[in-house]
């Protein structure tokens, strides 16, 4: 588990001043921080209180649990979105009076341009009060612009805290139902589609908040900007605004079919979630089978799928922004049209004051509003699916305990229990359960796989609950757990054991025994042996055998490893006054790897890593083409209002020249005006739509290049990288940064290009018309490189936090969903809620401090764009003197455009540079180094390994070359068709050995199979060649056929009879769907012995000769371990057996035993010889088993050696008899 930031930094914005949280001043000294050296989380300040998780969740939580009552009284189904409106619209309301304001100044601030442009257009420029009142509208613009910055920022900085607050609380509710939910409600959920909405659809509350009040001010603004038309150019205005009109239900369809197509993705990227999250938690098993391919093709599957929508979805996104791009030029051109031919002639403080006027409108009616449309759809959805999930079913409340003063002693009576593991199968799970344990009282619960015993286990105050804790633990660790735990420390309490380890059972004062799901016997050992039912085919006869363990003496040095092992496995149960269960230790982790922390790159994100982005999407000569069709369409933008400022200058000598002149009227050559303007205009749109939509298809191909990328490099890498990363880790770069890629990325790289031209053309018209403005511009773009290069320096570092804070709320839901039951075993669901709310907390002070860094750079952008245009109003009055009217209507109404769209351009570059993080982390993953290859030039026979045999020389292990040897100078031979068990205490190195035969990493000296090299041969070609039945029995959401057989490479009798032999043929035929049953998530519906029976299938179906069991029977009963042994013996009889176990009684009977300790071999040879040496490791291990099962252990070992020498005595007689005759 990630650690949470313990150091503490108050807010400072809490005692922030006025002006200070205005201008964002309070965030200097962080700036400061970050310009000397790269930020750590102890720079990030803490949540403010009304922000912090806790408080915003069951804020939330109290309205929905309401609503859910209402709603239950009213016989209608809740619903979520009536929820939020109660909770945030007081404050989200309050928040609309700043765009309002603004809206209203964007509306005065053309009128003020026009009245300027006017004083151009007269004769006589030398009026005083002309020019002072020019001065003054010059003065008003400036004015203007600096309102509108402070309002703009103001208005974005709230409403995303909003979103913020909406998004955490959402999340909180997520986490705290996700710890109540049911086995019914998780048939119907898996951990992808809850990671999903965690990473995904909580974001649309961030966004939706951005641009809601958008669907009021839209209209408002619109209706009085048809107004102000009015009066400047008449009923011409109508013409453009009924463009405008159009626009807005044709973006509004945009806006539909976008949510619909964002429904259907989503459903594809919870199943690529899901797909990911069980391919990183079973890697280590898939690679040894070398399942990698059948895998790799499912996720293609899933990703082509999902690629194709959001392909469509980013065309939607392309047209819409191309339709912004162009509906100024068409609405301009439009009212240009109608009023000339209406014979109007035109006027340049008309037109332009008309243009800005648009411009004003421009944006709220085709961009926000429609954005208001499209992200309340897509919210609407989010909102369903998390609604939906809010409404699964949950587990009865528990209770937690009676207060200290009226406990008392405590006893468990279980009667007639009939319970279901899912409601909709008809046999109950169990059935006719009934027992009574009291204080001090041990209960063990035994029967055989799928009997009903990880369901039996039920929980009260003081009473422990021990889940098969001895199982996977070695015989001496396990002795001491039970004796001086459960029958020493517990002593008083009462017990209930869930044990396949049977020698324990003499000590106990009550066994149950199910079957089927059924309790068939109850009492005593010496009550049931004798009773003829079922429990005595699972215990071996050991009347009048004495259990006394005291006399084993301890293998020196594993006593230092004793205070380790009872901390994980129950000392923490010891510590508490309340119920407790002690689970198996997890076999999932072979050796112990420390967990790395996340890398975090600093510095600029290089040019290079913009080229591989690109390079994923397309060719270079597609780039090319996209370069010009940028620039085309830009310089056909600025050609089309040149052409309508030198039509409207024209038009005024015109008007003024020839009645001086006294000539006859000089007509303007309407045709030749019309015809170029429409032919700019035409040539704008077309180049306009084709950039878009061929941006939109290089980035959503870099994406999909990129993510195919690193899900191969993920495949092909060691599995070192899997024990030293965290499942939500990388599950964040599959989820969040490929969701980046997906949608965010490509839209703000096209909306960034597109400001960025139109900046240029802004700055090139206004030099163009006042060259000397470049005077001025130059130490502006001296202060905004300084400005930008200063704010990246910290921004970069800020992104990245949020990047890597993400990662351990995802981690902590991952693991809580994977330990859910010890979780509520426990009852700590209330910590780890707890813990979530602090990784959210941590992740919000990330987040509020990228918020607030944005708008921080914003407003001092803003400043520098409002001297701009206070320099472009006053120079142009100032430089009156040969200016045309329709160049100054030009340069002001480009200069106007520029307050708002540079800060966004800027900004959208920096987000673009910090988004860019999470390419660089997706490349990261991408480069990560491989394994060797699957296949090789060099392949053995087709037959290989015919014989099996199996040769370590020299062998040293590590899982990689940073760390400690694991196996040292391992010499030994695995002769063919030979049965060696594998023994040795924790750490000692047998699943180490295990690895280094698949190859998980590279060993050094040589390992050979039948007189090959392992490591001259591909991995693919190594693995499919020997079978392995892991520790941990790994099935795969699918079909039981899939989980079998993903090659396809067997017929079903092949498959039924594989289950036959492992006896699991008549359970699934007893299912309706047989073998295409599906299986739910990491196989959850079937009991883990059930799992384990299915991976021994597999083993049989592969039909190799080698064969590797890996502690593989110690969760199962006697019966199901006997059955897999037997069916071993059988199906296995030719085939070079190994197998590694804590349970001696499996292994004893071996051809030999290979003796670890340290990563050493200690002892080799037969069970029976091994024994023959008390100061042996091997003996010793016997021995601490007690004296009972080590008398037992050793008459088996003694029987089978016997055995053998019988056999070999009968063979070596025949050849003698041969050679006898023979010589006769």
């Amino acid at each position: 588990m990630e650690q949470v930031r313990k150091e503490e930094k108050d807010n400072p914005l809490a005692s922030a001043n006025l002006l200070s949280k205005i201008f964002f001043w309070w965030l200097n000294p962080l700036f400061r921080i970050g310009h000397k050296r790269k930020l750590e989380e102890d720079d990030m300040y803490n949540v403010l209180p009304e922000d912090e998780s806790e408080r915003l969740g069951e804020e939330l939580q109290g309205y929905w649990n309401r609503e859910v009552q209402q709603a239950a009284k009213d016989h209608r189904p809740p619903r979520l979105e009536k929820v939020l409106v109660q909770c945030y619209w007081r404050s989200y309301a309050l928040i609309g009076i700043y765009i309002f304001i603004e809206e209203v100044i964007k509306v005065i601030q053309p009128m003020l341009l026009g009245n300027i442009i006017e004083y151009f257009e007269k004769n006589d420029r030398t009026d005083t009060a002309a020019v002072h009142d020019a001065y003054r509208y010059a003065a008003g613009i400036t004015l203007s612009s600096i309102s509108l910055s402070v309002l703009h920022h103001l208005y974005f900085y709230h409403v995303q805290r909003e979103g913020m607050k909406i998004r955490v609380a959402m999340c909180h509710m997520i986490y705290r139902k996700a710890l109540c939910l049911s086995s019914k409600a998780f048939a119907k959920t898996t951990t992808g589609q809850i990671v999903n909405l965690l990473s995904n659809d909580v974001n649309k509350f961030d966004e939706v908040t951005l641009y809601l009040h958008f669907l009021w001010i839209g209209p408002l603004q619109a209706a009085t900007v048809i107004l102000l038309l009015m009066y400047a150019i008449g009923p011409s205005c109508l013409a453009g605004m009924a463009v405008f009109f159009i626009l807005m239900p044709v973006q509004t369809m945009f806006g539909r079919l976008f949510s619909s197509l964002r429904a259907d993705t989503a459903v594809l990227t919870d199943d690529r979630i899901r797909t990911m999250n069980e391919v990183i938690a079973g890697i280590r098993v898939i690679k040894m089978y070398g399942w990698e391919k059948p895998f790799a093709a499912l996720v293609d599957e899933v990703r082509r799928m999902e690629i194709s929508k959001i392909m469509k979805s980013s065309y939607l996104r392309g047209l819409n922004m191309a339709s912004f791009f162009v509906a100024n030029k068409i609405i301009v051109f439009i009212t240009v049209c109608v009023y000339v031919l209406t014979g109007n002639q035109l006027s340049a403080s008309r037109v332009f004051m008309a243009v800005s006027l648009y411009g004003a409108v421009r944006l709220t009616i085709t961009l926000f509003f429609p954005f208001a449309i499209e992200k309340v759809s897509e919210s609407l959805i989010s909102i369903k699916r998390i609604q939906n999930f809010l409404l699964l079913d949950e587990v009865a409340p528990q209770h937690l305990g009676l207060p200290i003063s009226d406990k008392k002693d405590c006893l468990v009576k279980i009667l007639d229990l009939i319970c279901h593991w899912d409601k909709m199968l008809e046999a109950p799970t169990l059935q006719n359960v009934s027992f009574t344990v009291g204080p001090g009282e041990l209960l063990a619960v035994i029967g055989p796989v799928g009997a009903g015993k990880v369901r039996a286990v039920y929980q009260d105050a003081d009473i422990y609950l021990l889940d098969d804790p001895l199982s996977a633990v070695d015989a001496e660790v396990g002795r001491h757990l039970f004796e001086e735990c459960i029958c020493g420390l517990l002593r008083k309490k009462p017990r209930i054991l869930v044990t396949h380890q049977l020698q324990y059972l003499k000590a106990v004062d009550q066994i149950v025994v199910l079957k089927q799901g059924q309790m068939i016997a109850r009492g005593t050992y010496s009550d049931l042996q004798g009773s003829g039912l079922d429990f005595t085919s699972l215990l071996k006869d050991e009347e009048g055998q004495e259990e006394d363990r005291k006399t084993a003496t301890p293998i020196p040095g594993t006593l230092s490893r004793l205070p380790h092992t009872l901390s994980d496995n129950s000392i923490s149960s010891l510590s508490s006054s309340r119920c407790s269960l002690i689970k198996a230790p997890d076999p999932n982790k072979v050796v112990v790897q420390p967990t790395e922390e996340e890398s975090r790159s600093e510095g600029n994100v290089g040019l290079h890593m913009y080229v591989k982005y690109f390079r994923a999407g397309s060719n270079f000569l597609v780039l090319f083409i996209l370069i010009l069709l940028n620039a085309l369409a830009h310089i056909t933008f600025v050609l089309q209002d040149w052409w309508l400022a030198c039509w409207a200058s024209e038009q005024k000598h015109i008007n003024v020249t020839e009645p001086l002149n006294g000539s006859l009227p000089r007509q303007l050559d309407l045709d030749l005006y019309l015809g170029v303007y429409a032919g700019l205009t035409a040539t704008s749109v077309v180049f306009g739509f084709l950039r878009s939509l061929v941006f939109f298809n290089v980035l959503v191909r870099a994406a999909q290049t990129l993510h195919n990328s690193m899900f191969n490099a993920i495949l092909r890498t060691s599995v070192h990288f899997f024990d030293i990363n965290p499942i939500g880790r990388i599950l964040n770069r599959f989820s969040k940064d490929i969701g980046y890629l997906d949608s965010l990325l490509p839209w703000t790289f096209v909306d960034f290009i597109q400001v960025f031209l139109q900046v240029i053309g802004v700055i090139a018209v206004a030099a163009i018309i006042i060259p000397w403005i470049l005077v001025p511009v130059a130490p502006l773009l001296a202060v905004f490189l300084f400005l930008r290069w200063y704010f990246l320096q910290t921004s970069r570092d800020i992104k990245r936090l949020e990047s890597t804070t993400r990662s351990p709320v995802f981690s902590h839901l991952s693991s809580s969903l994977q330990g859910l039951s010890t979780i509520r075993a426990f009852k700590v669901q209330q910590r780890f809620q707890e813990m979530f709310d602090e990784y959210q907390d941590l992740h919000s002070e990330a987040w509020f401090l990228f918020l607030t860094t944005s708008r921080w750079f914003a407003v001092r952008l803003d400043g520098i764009c409002s001297i701009f245009v206070s320099i472009t109003s006053f120079g142009c009055i100032y430089l009156r003197d040969g200016l045309e009217p329709g160049a100054v209507g030009l340069a002001l109404s480009y200069a106007v455009t520029l307050t708002g769209m540079f800060q966004w351009g800027v900004r959208q570059s920096a987000e673009i540079e910090n988004m860019m993080t999470s390419v660089e982390r997706v490349v990261e993953y991408a480069e990560l180094e491989s394994e060797a290859p699957w296949e090789t030039e060099k392949r053995p026979p087709h037959d290989w390994p015919e014989a099996g045999s199996i040769t370590f020389d020299r062998v040293n292990f590590s899982y990689s070359a940073s760390e400690r040897l694991v196996l040292k100078n391992l010499t030994v031979v695995f002769p063919s068709r030979e049965k060696v068990g594998i023994v040795g205490r924790t750490g000692a190195g047998k699943s180490s050995l295990i690895s280094a035969l698949f190859r998980l990493a590279e060993p050094e000296g040589r390992i050979m199979i039948d007189g090959f090299l392992t490591s001259e041969i591909g991995l693919h070609t190594l693995r499919q060649k020997m079978s392995i039945i892991p520790q941990d029995p790994v099935l795969f959401t699918g079909t039981m056929r899939k989980n079998l057989d993903p090659f396809r490479q067997h017929t079903d009798e092949d498959l039924w009879n594989a289950l036959q032999e492992v006896q699991m043929k008549a359970v699934l035929e007893d299912l309706p769907n047989k073998l295409e049953t599906i299986l739910t998530e990491s196989g959850s519906n079937f009991s883990v012995g059930q799992r384990q029976l299915v991976c021994l299938a597999r083993a049989i179906l592969r039909k190799n000769r080698i064969l590797i069991i890996d502690e593989a029977t110690a969760n199962v009963d006697p019966r199901t371990d006997s059955l897999i042994q037997q069916t071993i013996r059988d199906k296995f009889q030719e085939c070079t057996v190994l197998t590694i176990a804590h349970r001696l009684n499996t292994i004893i009977d071996c051809d030999r035993i290979l003796v670890l300790d340290a990563g050493r071999i200690q002892e080799y040879d037969e069970p029976y010889v091994l024994l023959q040496n008390q100061e042996g490791l091997f003996y010793q291990m016997v021995q601490q088993t007690g004296r009972a099962e080590a008398a037992s252990l050793l008459h088996t070992a003694r029987q089978v050696y016997m055995n053998k020498k019988r056999v070999a005595d009968v063979h070596c007689a025949k050849d003698i008899r041969v050679i006898f005759e023979t010589s006769l």
